[in-house]
């Protein structure tokens, strides 16, 4: 491929001599039009390679490896700088000790020193907890659709930004595994608004469920709204309405469930028992700018 490109600019040069001035002109904005194309897609192939990387360091849990890929200066659309971004990793890391991640890169551009990398990524991790009594392992699904941004610092590409386009988590313990629920919630809203957060649950005919829809801003630390479970309602559907803050914070909307179950003991005796638990949490992005969301100014 090298070989190819000098022979093309060769030609070009040799071009240039020969034609007169106005043919000139052309040859030398296409000679500049292949040089771009070539640094650009060297440019995509590093930050391709970048985004590899960081898939695979963040799965291996290497926090330098990691945090060398990210600028001093990186911040999120959330207001997290660096510092908090990776107690953040860090803290998750602790929690599911073996969680893994995948990342499919959707496009790449490049602009001069700076590009961006469109991405959809998972993560799947397992979580133990007792509730009641009794030991529930669980199962943690995360999906989302977001940008990262690169600059060029002394010749090497490192990640400035991210944005989170959308973004939905799932942390379902003992028979909520196998019960099919989802919370849905606006992607963006205004800062101020009213918006409606729904979450239906598939419930098994033998199976009762209490259900909360709760709403948090994203801070670090983050601050934990109160709770207010419910019954679910005949149809399985819950839906609160929540007014968007007006502080320019992107807010989380989520969604606890326990589910009840009921076994004959006897011809007379019917045993209540807790059979599972689950949280989902949805991102609500404000449209707005959002401002540093961290203590750490």
């Amino acid at each position: 491929m090298k070989k190819i490109f000098s022979v093309l600019i060769i030609g070009l040069f040799i071009f240039t001599n020969v034609f007169v001035p106005a043919q000139a002109g052309f040859f030398s904005d296409k000679k500049a039009e292949i040089i771009q194309n070539y640094q650009d897609r060297t440019a995509q192939k590093a930050i391709r390679k970048i985004l590899e990387k960081q898939t695979k360091l963040a799965t291996k849990h290497d926090y330098t490896g990691l945090f060398n890929l990210y600028d001093n200066d990186f911040i999120n659309t959330d207001g997290f700088t660096k510092n908090i971004y990776f107690k953040l990793i860090k803290d998750t890391w602790t929690t599911y000790p073996d969680i893994s991640y995948t990342t499919e890169i959707k496009e790449i551009k490049v602009d001069g020193d700076t590009a961006s990398g469109e991405v959809y990524e998972t993560s799947l991790a397992t979580s133990t907890e007792i509730a009641e009594g009794v030991k529930f392992f669980g199962e943690l699904h995360s999906y989302s659709n977001g940008v990262y941004y690169f600059k060029k610092v002394k010749g090497k590409w490192l990640i400035s930004g991210e944005k989170v386009y959308d973004e939905k988590s799932f942390l379902k313990y003992g028979d909520t595994r196998f019960i099919e629920m989802d919370l849905v919630s606006p992607k963006s809203v205004t800062p101020g608004e009213y918006y409606t957060a729904s979450l239906k649950v598939d419930l098994p005919q033998n199976a009762v469920a209490v259900a909360s829809i709760g709403r948090d801003e994203i801070t670090y630390p983050q601050e934990q709204a109160e709770e207010k479970f419910r019954k679910l309602p005949d149809d399985n559907i819950l839906e609160r309405m929540f007014y968007a803050n007006k502080n320019g914070k992107n807010e989380y909307n989520v969604a606890s469930v326990g589910v009840s179950k009921s076994q004959a003991i006897s011809a007379d005796k019917i045993r209540i028992y807790l059979a599972g638990l689950a949280f989902i949490v949805t991102r609500v992005n404000m449209e707005n700018e959002t401002v540093n969301a961290s203590e750490d100014k």
